[in-house]
């Protein structure tokens, strides 16, 4: 990772800054709808952005990644989604994005956390120690890009379902 990057709590100053990077970070990607910043944006006016943490470089907002908490049909409580995540292309693939998943997954877990999923890249998430949790799924996701990790040894059971918020597209 680049060194002098700072991974801290995001602030009210800060909100526009990580709709910038948020929109110029999956601006070219062609799997995304590019509705994350209203993501972000409706699960912080929900109150229900457990987590969210920036990387900061010299004053500049690089990167961010948020956590907010998911439903599980078995009753499992304490469970989190992890996402979006972003970082601005100049900074991409440099280890800024990995730095934020572990810094916010040490933060779930100081919140005695049970758990976090996450829908992403098969070939990301899986040095995290996410893995594909035969019986645990979210209905409408391809069972390769959905991961969890649970962080006390129990795997739940049943349908994922995030927030609301995640069907905001503005």
């Amino acid at each position: 990772m680049i060194s002098n990057v700072a991974i801290r709590d995001e602030t009210v100053a800060d909100i526009a800054e990580i709709t910038a990077v948020t929109v110029k970070a999956f601006s070219s990607l062609d799997i995304s709808n590019h509705t994350e910043q209203f993501v972000i944006s409706a699960l912080r006016n929900a109150r229900v952005l457990t987590l969210s943490l920036v990387a900061e470089l010299h004053g500049e907002i690089i990167g961010h990644i948020a956590f907010s908490p998911v439903h599980i049909s078995d009753g499992s409580l304490s469970w989190y989604e992890l996402g979006p995540v972003s970082v601005l292309p100049d900074y991409q693939k440099r280890g800024i994005g990995g730095a934020l998943v572990q810094e916010g997954l040490e933060r779930l877990k100081l919140m005695q956390a049970k758990g976090c999923c996450v829908v992403g890249h098969p070939e990301y998430y899986p040095k995290f120690g996410f893995e594909h949790i035969p019986g645990l799924l979210v209905e409408g996701v391809p069972p390769e890009a959905f991961f969890a990790l649970p962080f006390d040894g129990r795997t739940p059971q049943g349908t994922v379902t995030f927030h609301e918020a995640f069907n905001a597209t503005c």
